[in-house]
């Protein structure tokens, strides 16, 4: 049983499926930075400095202080019950980037393997008797 496990980790698919998440996780966090410090901020601005991540609705107020709250972090320190969906359109935008990230490179890979079927092989040469029988043509035609 071991030796079965052993060989089945060590297959080509298994290896690249572990390259793949472990890429995959450093790429999803190379986007949450990119949408979370370099597209909301602009996005923000344009709609009067408003921070996404800050963005949220209290379901039921908190014991420690009294509402209304200035910040996310005032409402959750308070025990606030809070729908936070500033947060919730920061993943949205993170998985558009992610699925279109993922939608051009599988639309190279596509590109790339027609290529190579469309490439047709170079024509054989043609058989001796095919080369005679185009020879006796020319001649009758003349």
């Amino acid at each position: 049983m071991l030796k079965e496990f052993k060989e089945f980790a060590m297959k080509g698919n298994v290896v690249d499926l572990a390259v793949g998440v472990i890429i995959g996780a450093a790429f999803g966090a190379i986007v949450k930075s990119l949408v979370d410090d370099v597209i909301m901020p602009p996005i923000g601005m344009l709609l009067g400095n408003m921070d996404f991540a800050n963005l949220y609705w209290v379901l039921k107020e908190g014991t420690k202080a009294a509402a209304p709250y200035a910040t996310l972090k005032e409402a959750t320190d308070a025990g606030a019950v809070v729908l936070r969906y500033g947060a919730f359109i920061n993943t949205i935008v993170n998985f558009l980037i992610v699925a279109f990230s993922v939608f051009l490179v599988i639309k190279q890979l596509n590109r790339f393997k027609k290529a190579e079927v469309a490439a047709p092989a170079a024509p054989a040469e043609p058989s001796e008797e095919v080369l005679l029988l185009r020879e006796i043509r020319d001649n009758l035609k003349r």
